[in-house]
């Protein structure tokens, strides 16, 4: 059914009209920055949109309106913008998960070095503790006490 020359111009109004309420981010519940909500805010239907169909010169309107907002880091959809902003943080939370693993086995790798440390110096210790009485010029020191308080 063709419609008339003012009917085309109410509907193209609409769209605009509608084009304009997505692109500031009004955007309705179930809907998103995109021609079909833009098409079912218009009242028009959508497949008017494509090839050489009467609104063809809107869709290319508004991708190009939408384009040049997301080049501008505006994005009119706040969805859109949640799911980005939380892309990027989950990307930095992987990261700062990864520079913690690495710390942590770093770490575990220290404390496994200075316990082998410890037990070396440990061993070493025992060893002239039991080889002093041999040398004429060593001194045995007393032996720490397991009391507590004075002896």
């Amino acid at each position: 059914m063709r419609i008339t020359t003012q009917q085309r111009t109410e509907n193209q109004n609409r769209v605009r009209a509608a084009m304009d309420r997505l692109l500031r981010g009004e955007i309705p519940p179930g809907g998103n920055c995109d021609i079909k909500t833009l098409a079912r805010e218009a009242g028009v239907d959508r497949t008017a949109f494509y090839g050489n169909r009467p609104y063809a010169h809107l869709r290319e309107e508004f991708e190009a309106r939408l384009h040049t907002l997301q080049q501008q880091g505006t994005l009119p959809d706040p969805r859109l913008a949640q799911i980005t902003r939380l892309k990027a943080e989950n990307t930095a939370l992987r990261q700062r998960l990864t520079e913690r693993d690495e710390t942590i086995a770093e770490l575990a790798a220290f404390r496994n070095e200075a316990l082998s440390r410890l037990a070396a110096q440990h061993d070493e210790i025992t060893r002239l503790r039991t080889a002093g009485p041999a040398a004429a010029n060593v001194r045995r020191l007393p032996t720490r006490s397991t009391q507590i308080g004075p002896c």
